[in-house]
C-alpha cells in the first residue's frame, strides 16, 4: 500500500524536485514528447533527459528532429542480434547508475514495455517516486509498479499544421471545416466510466460525515489505480469530472478557516441528503 504522504508528495507542486527522465525510443513516438515533458514539468524539474535507441535505424529518424529542441541526450545502442532488444538493458544499467548517485527525487520511465517493471519496483524500494508514461496497451505489471502512470493518449497534441494548410488554400467554407478538424475528435470507443470502482474509492476516502476532500479522494484513486486519469473520460481535471457527473457525485466548496480560499469536497450523490454538513 502506498503511503498517503508519498501520494501527496507526488501531487504537490514542487518545481525543485529533481527527476531523471529516461525514454525508450523503441516504444514511444517522437510526436508526443513535447506533451510528455510538459506533463513531467508539473511534477518537478527534469534534470537528466536521456533517450535510448538505435538512431541509425530508419524507424528512429523522427527522434533526430526533437533531440536538440528539447535538450535530450541520445544514447546510441546498436542491435547486437536480430530480435533482441539491447536498448532495454542499456537504459536499466544507466538508471541504476543514476539511482546510486542519490541525486534524484524520482524517475520518469517513458515506455510501453513491461520489461521495465522490475526497474520501477527497484527504484520504489529506494523510496523514490516512479512516474510512468506509455500507451494504453502497456501491461498492468508496469502500470502498477509506478506510483503514477499516465497514458500518452491523453497527452497527444492536436495536429493543427494540416488544418492550417487547408485553411490557407481553400475557401471560407473549407476554413470552417479546417477549424473543426483542429478540435480533438471524441474517441470511436470511449473508455467506459468505472462507476463502481469510483464509488468504492470514494467511500474509502470519505470521513465520518460521508464527505471527502477532493485531494484526499484523488490521492486514494491514484494509490489503488496508478493509471487513473480524468482525461481518459474527457475531463481535464478530477474536479471537472466530479462537477460534471452529478449522477455520481455531489460536490460543494467550503471556506478554508482563516483564509479567503476555498476547497472542494465530494460525496456520493445518494448520500448527500443524509450527510450534508
Amino acid at each position: 500500500m502506498i503511503s498517503p504522504k508519498l501520494i501527496a508528495k507526488i501531487e504537490s507542486e514542487d518545481p525543485t524536485r529533481r527527476l531523471a527522465v529516461l525514454i525508450d525510443a523503441d516504444n514511444v513516438s517522437a510526436s508526443v514528447i513535447e506533451s510528455v515533458l510538459a506533463e513531467i514539468a508539473t511534477f518537478g524539474e527534469a534534470t537528466v533527459k536521456r533517450i535510448y535507441g538505435d538512431f541509425t535505424s530508419p524507424t528512429s529518424s523522427s527522434w533526430k528532429k526533437v533531440l536538440n529542441k528539447y535538450a535530450i541526450k541520445p544514447v546510441q545502442q546498436f542491435a547486437y542480434t536480430v530480435g533482441k532488444n539491447a536498448t532495454d538493458s542499456t537504459l536499466i544499467i544507466d538508471a541504476m547508475d543514476l539511482l546510486y548517485t542519490r541525486r534524484f527525487d524520482g524517475f520518469c520511465l517513458i515506455s510501453s514495455d513491461s520489461d521495465f517493471t522490475g526497474l520501477a519496483t527497484r527504484i520504489r524500494e529506494e523510496g523514490l517516486i516512479v512516474l510512468g508514461f506509455g500507451e494504453e496497451k502497456t501491461p498492468e505489471a508496469f502500470r502498477n509498479a509506478c506510483h503514477k502512470f499516465t497514458p500518452i493518449e491523453v497527452l497527444r497534441p492536436v495536429a493543427s499544421q494540416c488544418s492550417s494548410t487547408l485553411a490557407s488554400a481553400t475557401t471560407q467554407a473549407t476554413n470552417v471545416t479546417a477549424i473543426t478538424l483542429a478540435t480533438p475528435a471524441p474517441k470511436q470507443n470511449p473508455k467506459e466510466f468505472p462507476r463502481d470502482f469510483i464509488l468504492q474509492a470514494l467511500e474509502k476516502a470519505c470521513d465520518d460525515t460521508g464527505w471527502a476532500h477532493l485531494g484526499t479522494f484523488g490521492s486514494y484513486l491514484t494509490k489503488i489505480q496508478p493509471d487513473f486519469d480524468a482525461r481518459l473520460f474527457g475531463f481535464k481535471k478530477l474536479s471537472d469530472l466530479v462537477k460534471a457527473r452529478t449522477d455520481v457525485f455531489q460536490s460543494e466548496e467550503r471556506q478554508l478557516p482563516g483564509s479567503g480560499g476555498k476547497v472542494l469536497y465530494v460525496c456520493a450523490a445518494k448520500k448527500h441528503s443524509k450527510n450534508k454538513v
